[in-house]
């Protein structure tokens, strides 16, 4: 008896990332931070989502991404994880829920998990969370990397800077992400830095790049949805490319409702409900005191 395929995609699970890289298939990964969009990007076919700590950033209008708490990136896993069905689902670890202690650490990891319904977990930080890393695998918890520009370091940086560009400051990120696959990362994000640093890295790692402002070379692109589309304010990193003007569609909708009720044309008839033919009103009558 022939077995029929199913509809939906395969589900993509972390050796899904390993097996891609083997055969040179690209991957893509993008942010969503609630359920709707969850749900428009996993059923565009993106193979990773990430619940970003960017949050900060493009939903709740902090300045970095330093303020946004573990109970943020929890509820709003929560709601990824209702809208998505085929992507892996990769949640930030946001800062100080790592750095108190590995046992501290693995806690709010296991939160994500268990709470938030995350597949893995991603941190920030080069040879200095080695051992955390491997604490975390060693816990059955799939973990990203993410070396070159870590945000959650910006006061550390001074800055949204690229990264690794002397012969040193690479050998150093390199010998970085070396050791962090040795830790047992599966992945890890390459983000600002320069594409021959990312090339080199991409190339001599089993595990798979995921390149944000990095070059081409890497396994995976990221990028931030609010980006993508055109739903943020101010000036875009150059690695941006912009494929819709949300904000544009937004604001124009906006006005032409408000041009519509100012003008008597909203709501009309079939947009409103009235009484049934057989209901009779009756017309009040001012009641004299």
């Amino acid at each position: 008896m022939a077995y029929l395929k199913p509809d939906k995609p395969e589900k993509v699970y972390v050796p899904a990332l390993r097996t891609a890289k083997e055969k040179g298939e690209k991957l893509v990964c993008l942010t969503a931070y609630d359920y709707p969009t969850a749900r428009i990007v996993d059923e565009a076919g993106v193979d990773i989502i990430l619940v970003g700590d960017s949050m900060g950033n493009v939903i709740h209008g902090y300045g970095n991404t330093i303020p946004v708490t573990l109970d943020e990136i929890c509820s709003a896993t929560r709601a990824v994880k209702r809208g998505s069905s085929r992507a892996l689902l990769v949640a930030d670890m946001p800062y100080g829920s790592f750095h108190t202690g590995d046992d501290e650490a693995v806690r709010n990891a296991l939160r994500l998990m268990k709470d938030g319904g995350a597949e893995a977990v991603k941190l920030e930080g080069g040879r200095n969370r080695v051992g955390l890393v491997k604490r975390l695998v060693d816990e059955e918890i799939p973990v990203v990397a993410h070396v070159g520009l870590t945000p959650q370091s910006v006061h550390k940086m001074g800055g949204y800077r690229v990264q690794a560009k002397t012969a040193d400051a690479a050998k150093i990120l390199i010998e970085d992400a070396h050791m962090l696959e040795e830790a047992g990362a599966f992945s890890i994000v390459l983000e600002l830095v320069p594409r021959e640093v990312a090339e080199i890295v991409t190339a001599e790692l089993e595990i798979s790049t995921i390149g944000i402002g990095a070059g081409s070379a890497c396994d995976i692109q990221v990028l931030v949805l609010h980006d993508l589309i055109g739903f943020t304010f101010g000036r875009q990193p150059r690695f941006v490319r912009q494929y819709a003007n949300v904000s544009q569609v937004i604001t124009d909708a906006i006005t032409n409702w408000m041009q519509d009720v100012k003008s008597g044309n909203y709501p009309n008839e079939e947009e409103s409900y009235g009484l049934p033919k057989d209901v009779k009103l009756v017309e009040a009558k001012a009641v004299k005191k």
